[in-house]
């Protein structure tokens, strides 16, 4: 259910209530793009199911679901049209468009453009945890997960959130694991990690399927480079790539933890929801004890809540987005 986590920490002054979430939800429901709407984005039924609700309660965790929508209009379409106008006056009036002229032609152009483009969906998936006061965004990137936080901060009344920060950064901590050989427990070193030099050249060395308890990798280390990325495991039921970010990826469930719901004939709501169960069940305890291998979380009044995105952010959102399936 989950491929990659973005964790922040829920403002204090925020207190959830699903139903009041919910109604508000409403307002911020997706539209399709209009026909000179370039992108759109909003909030769809996580289970899929038409005119459902948009929070879905599974075992106290909150799940959401926000869906985009963008025109992809080529720019390289954009400048035949921009050029053809360009032409028409140059015709017409025996001179050729001025720079500021050339802009208005290519807003003109856009416009004319748009309603033949063909459209592209994505979704990103949410998960708010009101016990542990956490919200995770399922996305590849920071600058995607703040185009998530913007949007539920502006359907959410009173919403806020603030950056994960731990007493210990990631990057350090990955380097002393590899240095020592080992993680700590319940953690362990997979086979796959990335090490760059923090000059300007930024050299970088990348190990995949390469046992990471070696000298040459300790050298790195001690020669300077930075852990970036690490591959771990934990418990035996879960692997994935920590960055010196903060960021989980390529979460992968060991087959075992899924077992139960393997040839079962469920309906599609109770699949939802004994998925949605254990994804919740499994990743929550991971985040808290990989918090606990950071030694531990800085105070979350020391740092400046995350700011909003401009709204234009999310096209570039919406445009790198993949469909879910």
């Amino acid at each position: 259910m989950f491929k990659n986590l973005i964790v922040y920490r829920l403002a204090p002054e925020w207190q959830p209530d699903a139903t009041a979430a919910e109604a508000a939800l409403q307002a911020a429901r997706f539209m399709p793009c209009g026909l000179t709407q370039p992108v759109s984005a909003g909030f769809v039924e996580p289970r899929g199911q038409a005119h459902g609700p948009l929070l879905e309660l599974v075992g106290g965790q909150w799940l959401l679901k926000l869906q985009t929508e963008s025109r992809l209009l080529p720019s390289a379409v954009v400048k035949r049209r921009v050029d053809e106008l360009a032409e028409q006056i140059e015709q017409q009036t025996g001179r050729q468009p001025g720079k500021r002229e050339k802009r208005e032609l290519k807003d003109q152009a856009t416009l004319e453009l748009l309603p033949q483009a063909f459209t592209r969906q994505g979704a990103t998936r949410i998960w708010i945890d009101p016990q542990a006061r956490a919200l995770m965004v399922d996305a590849s990137s920071a600058k995607r997960a703040e185009d998530v936080v913007t949007l539920l901060t502006k359907a959410l009344p009173g919403f806020g959130v603030r950056a994960l920060q731990t007493t210990l950064s990631p990057a350090a901590a990955m380097a002393a694991w590899l240095l020592e050989g080992e993680a700590p427990a319940p953690f362990h070193l997979e086979r796959e990690c990335e090490l760059k030099a923090p000059d300007e050249v930024r050299a970088t060395v990348r190990y995949t399927r390469h046992h990471l308890d070696i000298d040459e990798v300790r050298e790195h280390i001690k020669a300077g480079k930075q852990a970036t990325k690490l591959a771990l495991g934990w418990r035996g039921r879960v692997a994935f790539i920590l960055t010196d970010t903060l960021q989980v990826k390529r979460i992968a469930f060991d087959d075992v933890v899924f077992e139960s719901t393997k040839g079962s004939q469920t309906a599609p709501e109770e699949a939802f929801d004994a998925d949605a169960a254990i994804a919740t069940g499994e990743l929550a305890p991971l985040v808290a004890e990989l918090i606990e291998a950071l030694d531990g979380e800085l105070d979350e009044s020391a740092g400046p809540a995350v700011p909003a995105s401009e709204p234009a952010a999310v096209a570039t959102a919406a445009e790198e987005s993949a469909p879910w399936d």
